[in-house]
């Protein structure tokens, strides 16, 4: 738990890698040159989300092994991948590929459930078995097992002169399986991530239970505390990320405080009040100099449970902005929660 006295332990930073659907390569290559900043100035990680029929990452298994080949100490993780959209075997085979290119730096962040706008793409997603897909935690389930290479089929060995094949997922990664995570958003998925053994990733979206108040931050905290009794019952390990969206406006222009505060009071209204038929809970932008964030991120009963986070980047901003804005992140706010920046940091960044 962190507080002034007990540091913060990891410091990760979350990027949807926008891009202009005329010239998609430029957004792509901002989001690797971030990524390279971002273990220049002493992140433990980086984190990208996943979106498909969109203008942002669609295919961040190649964004991660293009980014492997870059650093070199970075881990690089998904947060979070919507495993409805994907095979789990082929994916099990991506993963492990760019995690043995990346020597063990990938951390997958998963989810399940039907894919979003389901019936404007299954026909092209599924065509033949739209109706009977398992979009249950029985897919993640599969997913892992295949990751953690248990046996697929009975059939393996050589045939013919060259041909050899394997029963299990290849290659195999041997550590991939316990960086697996989970993005959990209710009681329900943080008990189901606990009881199976993967670690937790906590956004900035939640659903409460019904009845329960509808305060983000108190939301969070019992999702979390329900998670770690949940992996201590089972005899799992309990590690736990949280994702707030925070912008640090110390070395910010004019210009800059003030679109960043323009984004801040156009997303606010929607964390007023539940949102939808489910009651999400949006979580505040904290926006504002590291000692102010940092006073109100020791007063948020969720950040009060993780000694790791993965900060969320503002949608839509500029190159430059993200610049200022992990630099300050790494500079001033990570110090200012007791956090020190990962060996091999340049102190000329």
């Amino acid at each position: 738990m962190p507080s002034p006295e007990q540091p913060l332990r990891k410091l990760g930073f979350l990027t949807i890698g926008l891009f202009d659907a005329a010239d998609p390569a430029a957004g792509h290559r901002s989001t690797l040159e971030i990524i390279e900043l971002g273990e220049q100035l002493g992140f433990d990680s980086a984190w990208l989300r996943h979106r498909h029929l969109q203008f942002g990452i669609s295919s961040p298994v190649a964004v991660m092994a293009a980014a492997s080949q870059r650093t070199s100490r970075i881990e690089l993780g998904t947060a979070v991948t919507p495993l409805g959209w994907e095979n789990p075997l082929r994916l099990a085979e991506d993963l492990a590929t760019v995690d043995l290119l990346a020597g063990g730096r990938i951390n997958p962040g998963l989810s399940v459930g039907e894919p979003m706008h389901y019936d404007t793409v299954k026909h092209e997603l599924y065509p033949d078995s739209s109706e009977t897909e398992d979009f249950s935690y029985g897919r993640v389930d599969r997913f892992a097992r295949l990751i953690a290479g248990e046996k697929v089929r009975d059939f393996s060995g050589k045939q013919g002169v060259v041909e050899e094949f394997s029963n299990r997922v290849e290659p195999h990664s041997p550590g991939l399986r316990s960086r697996l995570w989970y993005g959990a958003g209710s009681v329900k998925s943080a008990v189901w991530a606990g009881t199976n053994g993967f670690n937790l990733l906590s956004s900035s979206v939640i659903f409460p239970d019904k009845g329960q108040e509808p305060d983000f931050a108190k939301v969070q905290q019992s999702q979390i505390r329900a998670y770690r009794e949940a992996a201590a019952a089972s005899g799992n390990t309990a590690r736990v990320s949280q994702g707030l969206v925070v912008i640090p406006t110390d070395s910010a222009s004019d210009a800059q405080r003030e679109k960043y505060q323009r984004y801040v009071d156009e997303r606010t209204p929607r964390t007023s009040a539940p949102q939808g038929p489910k009651g999400m809970l949006f979580a505040r932008d904290l926006i504002g100099t590291s000692e102010e964030i940092a006073e109100q991120l020791y007063a948020h009963e969720g950040f009060q449970e993780v000694d790791e986070v993965a900060f969320a980047l503002p949608f839509s901003f500029e190159h430059e902005d993200y610049v200022q804005i992990l630099t300050d992140i790494a500079g001033t706010l990570g110090p200012a929660l007791g956090w020190k920046p990962a060996l091999g940091w340049k102190a000329s960044m």
